[in-house]
């Protein structure tokens, strides 16, 4: 035996060595003979664990002996692995590798077995066998091992990932999967677990999933989940109908440095398969970019490859696929290209208006975002952070608050970002020059009517030795000029027939190679609806909403502006109104607002012309209510009254508790309790018809708790909030109300309402449009009166004129008969004594005639 084998020749005979070695001793191996199934060692394990089956060595005497060592499997005919000292082990059929007599310092015993990499076939009874060679056995050396092999789901069959079917068609999705213990199979649809219908069905045990006439809500993803006690695995299915191309990979964002390449990926697939994909990034076919045309390539399936990529090639790229059914189908993704920051221009000469504020530019490209600039001025380091009048700017640039000519030099900047930078720009030459000045400015206001025009002056000279400046005109709202209605000749501007929209500030620009300058003037339109106000607040409380606000320009100084309010909560679509008084103010309250509730307001202004234009919407919500406390008493209460008992059909409430105060603040009152009951049912069937003198609005008594009914009143609207009709209670016997006048070719709306002593209910709305003839009436029936009342104040003119006449020619009659007698009492002398008057006396017609 002192022989050296070759090992890979002895592992083909070790087996016939063992049984020849055996039988020439004559030895009996020692198997199980002092052990049973009953007293076996179970083990678990999962598959691709390991595990160490513990096997004890006993040595007769305890004196270490030769012996031989074997395990077997039941089942099998050759033992998995032989071991004997000095010898190569041999392993059983696929157990190469992975099984090994555990170390001699290890804890286990000198006949165990390692077993790694455990696969489910693994599974079954293991007997541990000791043979010594040259001793008599013992009963004691041998062990059973029962090895459970756990395994996680896994799929052996699964449907594909889209299956493609037709309207009416049926289907059948297999999902079949093994493990042990033997895994659960469920089914989702969209995320719901599906639940068996007359046309969908689970079958053998929850592998197949049977739809029967596809109808279009079948389509969707179907999920099979295959779960035991070691795990659980899914695959999802997408059922689609025959036709248009599916995006089964959409491209995702991502982020490269510049000069990196990027792969984008498109897959799709449809019924029928001639799928094409199309890239495109701004609109344009990526193709057909002159800047990607030499480095874009689209690949066979769908990717996009951008090689390298460049600075300007971040944006959002669009992956459209399409087989000529339906519409294509695409999906996004934006490609970031950071690269360090990079000087894109310099500018040979750069100009500073002296005395004034102006700017050094860096142009400057980084992505990432700046971090900061670096700047020399003549060859040296640039400190802008020690000198008062300089400043870097966000972007880099350097604003030097009030130019100096100690500012002109020579300049460089050298921006940086997280990612470096690509170095500095070259020398700009900073030149210090006068700005242009105004010549002609115009005028502070222009005050016109609408359709008018107006001419606007501005002009504009150069330093010595800068470029003539250009006149241009804006709006200061950014707003363009008329179009068709304004032009411009030098600096001068007319706007002809002026509108309301022309009302504003213009500014006048004159800007050179150095400097931009600005002036400003007011251009009124007079004669026009208001303008909207601005600058609306409000406060609220529980429920009421102030609001405050500044006026807009009222149209001119002969228009005087009145406001209206309009309100609503949010989602609603018909706006309440509330006109402002007093008139002009431009503050005013809401009431009777619901507490907790978020209101929309807007104002708008009125003048003699019409409507102007409504403010911006602002939103606030009313307060909470605050839960009534009981305030401290600071003097004694008086006796409580006790309160009457409710009416037996009411229900008293006891929980609303409130405490008036005096003057002096003290809680004096006694408690008053808010009695609430059972309400009154709906009026019914309310209806409206026109007759002779006007309309009539007719209804019935409540079916139910009709002797609750105290009154009715009648709500209309037509697009505002409720108002009430009628003028007083309609008594609760009466189910008829006369209306005389109702607006023609509108349409309201109109409710009765049933009050009990202490609550009411609503009947439901009708809607009436009052035909438009009715209107026609009342426009005719105006007319005539309006005629009749124009001749009747004429006949009465007349008369007061010939009447007025009649009195006036009578008193000028008896001043004359006075004069006339003053006269000829004068010619004959007559004079009052003591005075140079001719005293007066009354004449009789003859002596009237005689004078």
């Amino acid at each position: 035996m002192g022989l050296r084998l070759d090992q890979r020749l002895f592992s083909k005979v070790t087996v016939v060595f063992a049984a020849l070695v055996l039988s020439l001793f004559n030895r009996v191996l020692v198997s199980t003979t002092g052990s049973t199934f009953n007293d076996a060692v179970h083990i678990t394990a999962i598959v691709g664990e390991s595990v160490v089956f513990n096997c004890q060595v006993e040595f007769p005497a305890e004196h270490p002996v030769p012996y031989v060592l074997q395990w077997e499997k039941k089942g099998l005919d050759i033992p998995i692995f032989i071991w004997y000292d000095n010898y190569p082990t041999h392993s059983g059929s696929g157990y190469e590798g992975r099984v090994a007599r555990v170390s001699q310092d290890s804890p286990y015993g000198l006949a165990s077995l390692n077993l790694t990499n455990i696969q489910e076939s693994d599974q079954g009874w293991y007997a541990c066998k000791v043979v010594f060679l040259n001793r008599s056995p013992t009963n004691k050396n041998g062990t059973w091992f029962h090895l459970d092999v756990h395994a996680p789901p896994k799929f052996v069959t699964i449907p594909g990932e889209v299956q493609y079917i037709n309207v009416g068609d049926s289907i059948i999705l297999n999902c079949q999967a093994v493990g042990t213990p033997t895994p659960e199979i469920v089914w989702f649809k969209d995320a719901t677990d599906v639940q068996p219908t007359t046309t969908v069905g689970i079958f053998n045990d929850g592998t197949e999933l049977r739809i029967s006439n596809i109808r279009t809500e079948d389509i969707g993803d179907y999920t099979c989940i295959a779960r035991n006690g070691e795990g659980q695995i899914s695959h999802t299915a997408r059922v689609l109908i025959a036709g248009g191309a599916v995006i089964m990979s959409p491209p995702t964002n991502q982020t490269k440095l510049e000069g990196e390449k990027v792969e984008f990926t498109c897959g799709a697939k449809a019924m029928p398969g001639n799928v094409t994909v199309r890239w495109s990034r701004d609109g344009a076919f990526v193709k057909s970019i002159a800047s990607l045309e030499t480095r874009v390539t689209i690949k066979k399936d769908g990717s996009m490859v951008i090689n390298p990529v460049s600075a300007d090639d971040s944006g959002q790229y669009l992956c459209e696929v399409s087989n000529g059914i339906g519409d294509p189908q695409s999906a996004s993704a934006y490609l970031n290209v950071e690269y360090p920051a990079k000087v894109t221009f310099t500018p040979t000469v750069q100009y500073l208006p002296f005395r004034l504020a102006g700017v050094v530019q860096c142009y400057i490209k980084a992505n990432p975002p700046l971090q900061y600039v670096t700047w020399t001025k003549d060859k040296r380091l640039l400190e802008p952070y020690q000198q008062k009048d300089i400043v870097i700017m966000n972007n880099g640039s350097l604003l030097f608050t009030r130019v100096n000519q100690n500012h002109q030099g020579r300049y460089t900047c050298t921006p940086y970002n997280a990612q470096g930078t690509q170095g500095s720009s070259g020398q700009m030459e900073v030149l210090v020059r006068k700005p242009p000045t105004f010549t002609v400015e115009p005028e502070n206001m222009y005050q016109r009517k609408i359709s008018e025009s107006v001419e606007m002056h501005c002009d504009a000279q150069e330093a010595e030795g800068t470029q003539k400046p250009k006149i241009q005109w804006q709006r200061r709202d950014g707003a363009p000029l008329p179009k068709g209605r304004h032009s411009i000749h030098g600096g001068n501007i007319t706007i002809e027939n002026l509108r309301k929209t022309d009302f504003g500030y213009y500014h006048c620009v004159a800007s050179n190679e150095v400097a931009t300058i600005v002036t400003t003037t007011h251009l009124v339109v007079e004669g026009t609806q208001p303008h909207a106000p601005y600058n609306v607040s409000a406060n609220a409380s529980e429920t009421t909403v102030t609001l405050q606000w500044l006026p807009g320009y009222s149209g001119g100084p002969d228009y005087k502006q009145d406001y209206t309010i309009w309100y609503k909560e949010p989602g609603m679509a018909d706006w309440s109104t509330i006109p402002v008084t007093p008139s002009g103010s431009t503050q005013v309250t809401i009431n009777r607002l619901t507490p907790d509730t978020t209101y929309e307001f807007q104002v708008v202004g009125k003048n003699a012309l019409g409507d102007g234009m409504l403010s911006k919407v602002i939103s606030i919500k009313t307060l909470a209510a605050v839960p009534l406390t009981v305030a401290k008493k600071t003097s004694p209460a008086p006796p409580v009254t006790e309160l009457p008992p409710p009416p037996s059909d009411d229900v008293v409430d006891y929980s609303d508790l409130i405490l008036p105060t005096e003057s002096s603040g003290a809680t004096l009152y006694p408690p008053v309790f808010r009695p609430k009951g059972p309400k009154p049912g709906p009026p019914r069937n309310v209806s409206i018809a026109e007759v002779k003198n006007g309309f009539v609005i007719s209804w019935q008594a409540p079916l139910e708790r009709a002797h609750l009914v105290r009154y009715y009143v009648i709500n209309y609207k037509t697009d505002g909030i409720w108002r009430t009709l009628n003028k007083a209670q309609i008594r609760a016997e009466d189910t008829r109300y006369l209306v005389k006048s109702l607006v023609g070719g509108r349409t309201y709306y109109f409710r009765v309402v049933a009050y009990s002593l202490k609550s009411f209910e609503n009947s439901e709305e009708i809607k009436f449009p009052v035909p438009a003839r009715v209107k026609h009436k009342a426009i005719t029936a105006g007319v005539v009166g309006g005629l009749l009342f124009f001749i009747v104040a004429i006949i009465l003119s007349v008369c007061a004129v010939k009447i007025c006449n009649k009195r006036k020619r009578r008193k000028h009659e008896k001043a004359y008969n006075m004069v006339a007698c003053r006269i000829t009492d004068a010619r004959n002398g007559g004079q009052i004594p003591g005075t140079s008057q001719v005293p007066l006396k009354k004449i009789t017609g003859e002596e009237l005639a005689s004078c």
